[in-house]
């Protein structure tokens, strides 16, 4: 799936210019904890999203990500928009949660690129 098709699918509001619309993304992932993301994205998905400060787009440099989306039509502040430029990640925001996000996505054909986080120390 390309940016421009993602943008479509999602009803979705492109936050800055420079962008390549027909970079290609090979899956997705929905999280808010950027550490869950660097642990488990594989390159090249899209990254949705509630949080909105500039550590999302750091860490989606990191993680080779292919896309940011913003769940719920939240607005990034504009450091957040102009590191993204900077980096080259097209930011998108949506009117859509992230549940609703995941599913029209996957409806869509996109597959998961989030890996089993094996060694996880969560306690009761």
């Amino acid at each position: 799936m390309k940016v421009k098709d993602l943008v479509s699918i999602i009803n979705g509001k492109l936050l800055h210019k420079n962008i390549n619309l027909n970079r290609e993304i090979k899956g997705g992932c929905g999280a808010d904890l950027m550490s869950d993301v660097l642990a488990s994205i594989q390159p090249e998905a899209v990254l949705l999203t509630g949080l909105c400060n500039p550590q999302v787009i750091r860490t989606a440099q990191m993680a080779d990500v292919a896309a940011v989306v913003f769940v719920r039509g939240k607005q990034p502040p504009k450091e957040t928009i102009q590191l993204a430029e900077e980096e080259g990640i097209p930011l998108i925001t949506s009117p859509y949660g992230m549940f609703e996000l995941c599913g029209r996505l996957y409806q869509a054909g996109l597959d998961s690129l989030e890996q089993p986080v094996v060694d996880c120390s969560c306690d009761d």
